[in-house]
């Protein structure tokens, strides 16, 4: 996540493209009520509008019990929420993270535009169904909106408990995971048999290997996706270190980098949500700007391909 690198994203974010370039821009309406982009994504299995700008939690809200460390964290959550954010991801893997979480939605009031998503971490029936007690204690809700298998860990174990879940209405949407760009193969597998509403896999503007086979299969079998990595961990910050947006960065619609690299994501016809992870409000905002102005379209995307590999 680019937080380890704090330095190389503010260095980057100083570069923008001329006030005068994006006064050409036409951002989309922006709701009366909360302020907020109106931008969404669509989730295929059952036609419900979300936010395309979700959040992680992986290392940023590993924080433990450190008070202020909490209270910051609940101060991103604050800020996510007020442009515009829904999607919440998570794992019993990552720590202190669901804990964390938990303590700033109690603190914001269980804000209810929350659309709350964890996994399932661990080998065994009973083990699995008791970390799901387990992650509902630690977020402090009553029922997840998705649960997932992370990484395929026992996944014909956990799909068999996610399956009777959803027909109990004890969640709303299962799926599966994964990362590093690995078992493409077996998620393939599982999509193609397997009625699930949800994939996560990794996807930014440097990995696109989901483009080949992933993506287009969770289009034909209405799977909606959500990309983890879209920042590539920080590197592809790194990568555009003291760059500056190309000068057409107005026809994708974007005013920075972080801008430019989430609405190459989402912008793709199969993504629903991209989650982005940080710890500072200041790059929370920047994170959810991308839900302002229009997605580029299949020519910008190439544009912005062609422009990303001469760095």
């Amino acid at each position: 996540m680019f937080e380890k690198s704090p330095l190389s994203r503010r260095r980057t974010l100083q570069m923008l493209s001329s006030v005068s370039a994006l006064a050409a821009m036409s951002p989309i309406p922006l709701s009366a009520a909360t302020g907020t982009a109106s931008l969404t994504k669509t989730i295929p299995s059952s036609g419900e509008a979300i936010s395309p700008i979700g959040m992680g939690t992986w290392i940023t809200f590993n924080v433990g019990n450190d008070a202020q460390a909490r209270n910051a964290r609940a101060d991103v959550l604050r800020t996510f929420f007020a442009n515009g954010g829904r999607v919440i991801d998570s794992s019993p893997m990552y720590g202190s993270s669901e804990a964390v979480v938990g303590h700033g939605l109690e603190k914001l009031g269980f804000p209810k535009e929350l659309f709350s998503a964890t996994k399932v971490w661990t080998s065994g029936k009973q083990d699995g169904q008791a970390q799901i007690k387990d992650s509902h204690d630690l977020w402090r809700i009553k029922k997840f909106d998705l649960l997932q298998i992370h990484n395929l860990v026992d996944w014909e174990t956990h799909l068999e408990t996610l399956q009777a879940m959803k027909a109990a209405g004890q969640v709303r949407y299962i799926g599966i995971t994964t990362s590093h760009g690995r078992r493409h193969g077996e998620v393939a597998d599982i999509m193609a048999n397997h009625d699930i509403d949800f994939v996560q896999l990794t996807y930014n503007i440097d990995d696109r290997a989901a483009e080949s086979r992933l993506l287009p299969l969770a289009q034909e079998r209405k799977i909606a996706v959500i990309a983890n990595r879209p920042f590539q961990r920080g590197g592809l910050f790194r990568r555009v270190s003291n760059t500056q947006l190309p000068d057409w960065a107005p026809e994708a619609h974007c005013t920075n980098w972080p801008e430019f690299f989430l609405k190459f994501v989402v912008s793709h016809p199969a993504l629903t949500c991209a989650i982005p992870a940080t710890s500072k409000v200041a790059h929370m905002k920047q994170n959810m700007a991308a839900l302002n102005g229009q997605l580029p379209n299949s020519e910008v995307r190439k544009k912005m391909v062609k422009h990303f590999e001469t760095l």
